[in-house]
C-alpha cells in the first residue's frame, strides 16, 4: 500500500499538469493554509483556487517524494522536491512539505510549503 502522500501528490500533479483549478482546491482543507510562490499565505480553498487559476496553461510538475510520515490515523505529511516547468524553458526548482489531514476515508492536503532551491547550491 502506498503512503497518502504519494497518492495525493499523483492526483496533485495529474490536475497540476491539466490546469485543472478546481480540482486541485479540492484537495485540499476547508481552512488549508497554503504557502505558493507569493509573499502571502493564503487560506482555505477559494484562496488555493486562485491561487492555481493564476498559474499558466502549460505548466506541468515533476514530483519526487523524499520523505514521508503518519501520525496515527489521522495525519500524514512529508518532503517531495518538484521541479515546475513551462514554455521557453521555464523552470523552478523547489522543496515542498505537505500535512495531510484524513476526511471521511480521503487524504486531504491542511498545510501546503514551496520553498524555491537556489541554483547556485
Amino acid at each position: 500500500m502506498n503512503h497518502p502522500m504519494h497518492d495525493v501528490l499523483d492526483r496533485w500533479k495529474t490536475a497540476f499538469d491539466n490546469h485543472e483549478p478546481d480540482v486541485i482546491a479540492g484537495l485540499y482543507t476547508t481552512d488549508a493554509l497554503f504557502q505558493g510562490f507569493g509573499p502571502t499565505v493564503v487560506a482555505g480553498r477559494d484562496g488555493v483556487r486562485a491561487y492555481y487559476e493564476a498559474v499558466d496553461v502549460g505548466r506541468r510538475a515533476d514530483v519526487t517524494v523524499l520523505h514521508t510520515y503518519t501520525l496515527g490515523d489521522q495525519v500524514a505529511g512529508g518532503f517531495a522536491d518538484v521541479t515546475f516547468s513551462g514554455a521557453n524553458g521555464w523552470e523552478a526548482k523547489v522543496h515542498m512539505s505537505l500535512v495531510l489531514h484524513r476526511e471521511n476515508n480521503d487524504w486531504k492536503i491542511r498545510q501546503y510549503h514551496v520553498s524555491q532551491v537556489d541554483a547556485q547550491n
